[in-house]
């Protein structure tokens, strides 16, 4: 584990992420997800949007 990346060429905006991690997911002004700045990323809820991405665009680096 480390830091999620999402793979923006695989992404198809469905939110999923957003939904169930707001802090560490958000939609930014290009209308791409990014990964908000955390110091830590081992919370329950970001395992799961990692776990339900219906792509699996989003990997730990």
């Amino acid at each position: 584990m480390g830091t999620p990346v999402v793979d923006l060429s695989c992404c198809i905006l469905c939110e999923i992420c957003v939904e169930m991690a707001p802090h560490a997911f958000a939609i930014n002004d290009a209308n791409f997800v990014e990964v908000l700045p955390l110091d830590d990323y081992s919370d329950e809820d970001i395992h799961e949007a990692i776990k339900n991405c219906p792509k699996d665009c989003i990997t730990w680096e």
